[in-house]
C-alpha cells in the first residue's frame, strides 16, 4: 500500500455523496437500532470525540485510549479523546478541550480538518459529533495521559487499521448481556462500539480514495 498522505485524509473528509450509514453497518452488533427512537423520552445528550492525526516514525498514526478498568462508565473499553460540550463551546472546541484534557495535546497544536456523521450512543442517550484533527508540526506529540480516565494510549497507524484482518468478531460479556460483535483488534484490545462504527466510517471513506485512479 503506497504511503497515507494528508492529501488522501483531506479528500476522503470531502467525499460527497457517501453512505456514511453503510460504512457504520459494518462495525455495528446486529441489535443496535440506527438512530435515537422518537418517543424516547428525556433530551439527548450532546458530545463530540477528535480522532487525533499526526506523523510517527514516517506514516499517520491515529490516537486512542484505553479507559481505566474502575471508572464508572464505559470502564476499560478503547475510545477516542472526548466528552460532553460545555456551556459557551462549540463542538469543535470540546473535542480540542477534552483531548487536552485526556492526553495533553494543546488546541493550539491540532488543525481541525472535517468531520464524520454524528451517531447515537444507546446505553448513555449521547449524540457524537465525531471530529478529525491533524497535529500540524508534521512530528509526534508529546502525550501526557490524564492518570484518573486514561490507563493506555494505543498508537495506531492507519495502515494497520485499513488491513482486513484488524477487523474481527467476537463476544463481549457483561452481567446484563452476551453479545458478538464486529471489532478492530488494536494491539489485542477490542475496539467496538461507537468507536468502531465512528471509525469505520472514516476507514472506509479512506479506502475509496485511495481506490480512486
Amino acid at each position: 500500500m503506497s504511503p497515507i498522505t494528508l492529501q488522501h485524509i483531506q479528500a476522503a473528509l470531502a467525499l460527497a455523496p457517501f453512505d456514511s450509514q453503510a460504512a457504520h453497518y459494518l462495525m455495528a452488533p446486529l441489535t443496535r437500532p440506527a438512530s435515537r427512537p422518537a418517543d424516547l423520552p428525556g433530551t439527548v445528550r450532546i458530545g463530540s470525540v477528535l480522532l487525533l492525526l499526526y506523523c510517527h516514525r514516517e506514516e499517520l498514526h491515529l490516537a486512542l485510549t484505553r479507559r481505566r478498568d474502575d471508572l464508572n462508565s464505559h470502564a476499560g473499553q478503547v475510545s477516542f479523546p472526548g466528552g460532553r460540550a460545555e456551556a459557551g463551546e462549540t463542538l469543535a472546541e470540546a473535542a480540542l478541550r477534552e483531548t487536552e484534557e485526556e492526553v495533553g495535546v494543546r488546541p493550539s497544536a491540532i488543525t481541525i480538518l472535517g468531520e464524520l456523521t454524528p451517531i447515537w450512543i444507546p446505553p448513555s442517550d449521547f449524540e457524537v459529533h465525531p471530529f478529525v484533527g491533524w497535529v500540524h508540526s508534521g512530528v509526534r506529540p508529546l502525550f501526557t495521559l490524564a492518570a484518573n480516565e486514561v490507563a493506555e494510549l494505543l498508537e495506531t497507524p492507519l495502515s494497520y487499521l485499513l488491513q482486513p484482518d484488524s477487523r474481527r468478531e467476537g463476544v463481549i460479556e457483561r452481567q446484563e448481556y452476551r453479545l458478538t460483535v464486529p471489532y478492530f483488534d488494536v494491539g489485542g484490545h477490542m475496539v467496538w462500539g461507537a468507536t468502531a462504527i465512528i471509525l469505520s466510517e472514516f476507514l472506509e471513506r479512506l479506502r475509496s480514495v485511495i481506490r480512486s485512479p
